[in-house]
């Protein structure tokens, strides 16, 4: 039987009790797809871990002993999500991180879930979220282990026909979504949020900013996901879903989103479409 969790290399679904990332949300993780044995998007997911280890102050792990990790937990599953999570490591008490600096790398795997196939031919609904993501610059666009924020929100709604909740910061602006960034299109121009105050900036979206070539990042108001011609989210194991219901309105598919879509099939996301 293989082993679906791995701890610093070994085998194991155990963790010290005193680690940081469980005891503070001390630590960083990376959602990762891998089709066949191969991450679409691993050297993004490789620069933003480095990143936020050196904003965080963490050890950063081995390259080479992580994708030994993940290869091992994602052993003959064709699709398989891949969780790496790198914390501080254990301490004493304490908010003073402990000298010298460590770390400790987490890996988990299990099968991609089946997303309903009508998501991506038919549209998503969405809807507006009441919880607020609080401003913290030196947290912002890193996926950091705290995740009450996004907690808080998805707890708002257990309807299974809505897949997403739009988020906003503590000033009105758009951020993104639970679990996903966001897109608009209007008169052909492209636009997403600035992440630089709260939120995460996802590795997907990075790849879509590559691939547009031309997107604005910029703040987005409420009243603008209404009125854009196209409304889309993305993140790193589903890859774009086009919004077809959002605050009253509804939409029809649009050629952004459509040549995402089609474009991303293509290298592995959205299977199930």
């Amino acid at each position: 039987m293989i082993a679906r969790t791995r701890v610093d290399g070994r085998a194991s679904a155990v963790v010290d009790v005193a680690d940081r990332g469980l005891n503070y949300g001390d630590g960083l993780f990376e959602t990762i797809l891998f089709v066949d044995g191969a991450a679409p998007l691993w050297p993004r997911h490789l620069a933003r871990l480095r990143e936020g280890c050196e904003r965080l102050r963490i050890a950063p792990p081995d390259e080479a002993a992580l994708a030994a990790d993940c290869a091992a937990v994602g052993a003959e599953l064709p699709r398989a999500v891949v969780r790496v999570t790198v914390t501080r490591g254990s301490g004493p008490r304490g908010y003073a991180p402990p000298r010298p600096a460590g770390s400790r790398r987490i890996v988990a795997a299990g099968a991609e879930p089946p997303l309903p196939r009508d998501w991506y031919r038919e549209g998503i609904r969405v809807r507006f979220c009441e919880t607020r993501l609080a401003l913290q610059p030196q947290l912002a666009g890193l996926k950091h282990l705290n995740r009450l924020e996004q907690v808080l929100a998805r707890a708002e709604w257990d309807d299974s026909a809505i897949a997403e909740g739009i988020v906003f910061d503590t000033e009105g602006r758009v951020i993104g979504a639970t679990a996903a960034n966001v897109f608009i299109v209007r008169d052909g121009a492209v636009a997403t949020p600035r992440l630089d105050r709260c939120g995460v900036a996802g590795v997907m979206r990075a790849e879509l900013i590559a691939r547009l070539g031309q997107v604005r990042i910029r703040d987005i108001e409420a009243g603008e996901l209404l009125d854009a011609d196209e409304v889309f989210v993305c993140n790193a194991v589903r890859g774009v879903l086009w919004v077809g219901e959002l605050g009253g309105r509804q939409w029809r598919p649009g050629p952004v989103a459509t040549r995402l879509i089609a474009d991303l099939h293509a290298a592995g996301f959205g299977a199930a479409a």
